[in-house]
């Protein structure tokens, strides 16, 4: 469920989106640095917009350095390192290695078993690290698992599953942002499934897998229908982040939530509009 949480780039600032390749590449910096050169292969969008969201808010001391990057070679990058990309980057070894476990389980891929093997040092470091935060987000994993197995369509219950594991990820620590934090991340997370099975839908009917929009896509109606629910999800996230005094990175962050992650939601209608052609 990685690549929603994007910017619109042609919509935002030469500056601004500098300034995103600058966390972006911190992140990857910070995967290299805390969990080695193979969790690199790690990096997205997603957790890049956490990290972002989170300096935004707490105004950390950053570093900022030119690095040479390996894909990079010719110009070097100015990279952006604080204590929030290095959360960001724990996060994402959690969730990796779930997914891979969720590939494994659902299609006993080799390529997700031995990439899971690889992570799997670094997944107990960051478990122990933050043992309640990981348990919550299992108990919600476990629980979209369970609810798929049984077949269950109730769209609110199950993409409020991954509602609260993104809840739990925006948390960074208990104080006065928490509660707004914890909503913005959990209407988040109910777009990022719903958008997902959206994208999904065609490929699970072919190969006869579960998508709790299945009994939607027939109706003439259903990318009206899916649109007016993720404008439903997103417009209350938006609403907590308008509560939260951020300033640093606002520009780049109104761009991702009021306009990137809708770029891959117009992305595969433009797709499905072609196909049908």
């Amino acid at each position: 469920m990685f690549g929603y949480v994007v910017v619109n780039k042609p919509e935002l600032k030469i500056k601004d989106y500098e300034k995103y390749q600058q966390y972006y590449c911190g992140l990857c910096q910070s995967l290299k640095k805390t969990h080695g050169k193979k969790s690199q292969f790690t990096l997205n969008n997603d957790l890049t917009f956490v990290g972002i969201l989170l300096t935004g808010l707490y105004e950390p001391k950053e570093t900022i350095k030119k690095i040479r990057c390996p894909l990079h070679p010719i110009h070097p990058k100015l990279v952006r390192s604080n204590n929030y990309l290095d959360y960001a980057s724990d996060i994402t070894i959690i969730l990796t290695y779930y997914k891979l476990d969720d590939d494994i389980q659902d299609e006993n891929s080799l390529k997700s078993k031995v990439f899971k093997s690889i992570l799997d040092k670094e997944f107990q470091r960051v478990k122990n690290k933050y043992p309640d935060k990981v348990a919550r987000i299992l108990k919600q994993l476990n629980e979209i698992t369970h609810l798929e197995k049984q077949n269950n369509d109730d769209l609110d219950l199950i993409s409020g599953c991954f509602g609260r594991v993104m809840g739990e990820i925006m948390i960074y620590q208990d104080d006065i942002f928490k509660d707004d934090l914890y909503n913005m991340g959990f209407y988040l997370g109910k777009f990022i499934y719903l958008i997902d099975a959206f994208e999904d839908i065609e490929e699970d009917i072919k190969k006869n897998n579960y998508n709790l929009l299945k009994n939607k896509f027939k109706n003439d109606d259903f990318q009206d229908y899916c649109y007016n629910i993720l404008e439903m999800m997103i417009s209350k996230s938006s609403f907590y982040f308008e509560k939260l005094p951020i300033i640093e990175n606002a520009d780049i962050l109104k761009n991702i939530i009021y306009s990137g992650i809708w770029t891959k939601f117009e992305l595969i209608k433009k797709k499905r509009l072609e196909e049908k052609r």
